[in-house]
């Protein structure tokens, strides 16, 4: 579903990624582990099109998307949850859950999204009208997916959903996020519980001042003594 072919992208000098590939395919959770700096939220950012590789090419279901607009490419079906979750605080929960639908196509398409998300979130239905500044990190980060699902993707980049949260909520998001998979979505996570990443995907790529080092079955990098030591505080 997603292909990226040696993309490098730098801030000024500084280059955050040194020509990286890896794969998706349909129905995946794949995980990007390392440590800060590594350049995962970079990775994300550069597929949804928020920053420009300076070489390399990536591909969405077959097709280049290497210099489209993030706009563009979330109409195609590949949506961006931001790290930090990045709700627009001073609107209310409906407000955000709108920003999220405006690939829409009708009233009634927009009804049937709201009614799947307030199924997945029903504290969202909650408190439709209460402003998302005011909801809890967990509440937020729902929110954050929910408005990303607005738009039905085909494909969600999850960038550190646990960021912040208390563990008992962390396990809650990351059930969420299996869920979702579950039910049909295909998921590139970003996250730096490399844990929890490892215990719900299925394959996954270890990042390292902007290179891949390791890949393969996430089963299997758990079971890695470099991982684990490096990743898992063992």
């Amino acid at each position: 579903m997603l292909e990226v072919k040696e993309i490098s992208v730098a801030y000024g000098v500084i280059e955050a990624l040194k020509g990286i590939s890896f794969t998706v395919r349909e129905g995946e959770i794949v995980a990007l582990i390392g440590a800060n700096g590594a350049g995962k939220t970079t990775t994300l950012r550069t597929v949804s099109g928020l920053l420009r590789p300076r070489k390399g090419q990536i591909f969405y279901q077959g097709q280049e998307i290497t210099r489209l607009s993030p706009h563009q490419i979330v109409a195609m079906g590949l949506t961006h949850v931001p790290e930090g979750r990045r709700v627009f605080a001073r609107m209310t929960v409906m407000e955000n859950l709108e920003m999220g639908a405006y690939t829409c196509r009708s009233r009634a398409e927009f009804k049937a999204n709201l009614e799947r998300v307030f199924q997945r979130f029903p504290r969202l239905a909650e408190r439709k009208n209460q402003l998302a500044g005011t909801l809890s990190g967990g509440e937020q980060q729902m929110l954050a997916i929910g408005r990303a699902l607005m738009s039905r993707p085909r494909m969600l980049l999850l960038d550190e959903p646990s960021m912040g949260l208390a563990p008992l909520l962390v396990r809650e998001v990351f059930s969420i996020i299996k869920e979702i998979n579950e039910a049909g979505t295909t998921i590139l996570l970003v996250e730096q519980n490399a844990r929890m990443a490892l215990s719900i995907a299925h394959r996954a790529y270890v990042l390292q001042t902007g290179e891949i080092i390791l890949e393969g079955p996430a089963a299997e990098l758990m079971e890695r003594p470099e991982v684990r030591k490096a990743y898992l505080g063992e």
